[in-house]
């Protein structure tokens, strides 16, 4: 595999933790084996960012932001924006998760916009996509994704600091993982779709990653589909085992 399209592995801490807590779990990621051939970045509370970021200096593993607004500033009160987390150099940031569409009513035109403001900021970015329950039961799951994918293809032309992590929804914090075929079938839509729309170089370094409730215990099989490049791991990344799923293609 190219330097291009390195196994990608984020782990998003959410709404949870201390600082405390935080510098525990860097020093068990820090003091464990990891495969060099992984790209890992962990995203900790916005709170926390810089504490974990400096406890993290001297290590290959990035920080990522949980979300950002597209404004540079203003009175919006209760946000952090893109040129916030470029000048307190986070290096990447998640937009679009699940979480952030369902709970904080976030549209397809808002996750677009917040893509092209963090590129504009220089800040790589962990671009969520994925289907309901009830859209995948009616067979629905890839035109969701695509509808999503173009919204931001709408806004942005250079994918190239882009990873894109297929999350169904059904599968996050529930237990529920999509099967590797599932997966598989998506993720090569996904691949389909960047080749038609952002060309053949293009998907040569794009990279398309899986989330959906990632434990030790599955992460292997997913890993060994030829589509999933990676993972964007919730819970099992506040646990010991997100070495095991970093470690997943030794």
């Amino acid at each position: 595999m190219s330097a291009d399209r390195k196994f990608f592995v984020g782990g998003n801490w959410k709404m949870n933790g201390t600082i405390e807590s935080g510098k525990k779990l860097v020093e068990t990621i820090k003091s464990a084996k990891l495969d060099s051939n992984v790209e890992v970045v962990v995203a900790p509370p916005a709170l926390h960012l810089l504490p974990v970021q400096e406890a993290l200096k001297g290590t290959q593993i990035q920080v990522a932001g949980q979300n950002a607004y597209h404004q540079v500033s203003g009175a919006f009160t209760g946000e952090v924006s893109v040129s916030q987390l470029q000048d307190a150099n986070i290096p990447w940031v998640i937009i679009g998760h699940s979480e952030r569409r369902t709970l904080f009513g976030e549209t397809d035109a808002n996750v677009a916009e917040k893509t092209k403001a963090a590129l504009k900021h220089d800040i790589s970015v962990i671009l969520c996509v994925g289907e309901t329950l009830e859209q995948r039961e009616k067979n629905e799951s890839i035109n969701v994704v695509v509808r999503q994918l173009d919204a931001v293809k709408k806004e942005v032309d250079d994918w190239t600091k882009i990873v894109i992590a297929y999350e169904p929804v059904w599968a996050i914090g529930t237990g529920k993982v999509a099967t590797p075929e599932q997966a598989e079938e998506v993720h090569a839509a996904i691949y389909d779709w960047a080749v038609k729309n952002l060309g053949q170089g293009a998907t040569d370094k794009l990279r398309v990653i899986y989330g959906g409730s990632v434990a030790g215990k599955n992460c292997k099989e997913l890993a060994s589909k030829p589509s999933i490049l990676g993972f964007l791991v919730g819970g099992a990344s506040l646990k010991p085992e997100f070495v095991d799923i970093i470690n997943s293609k030794l």
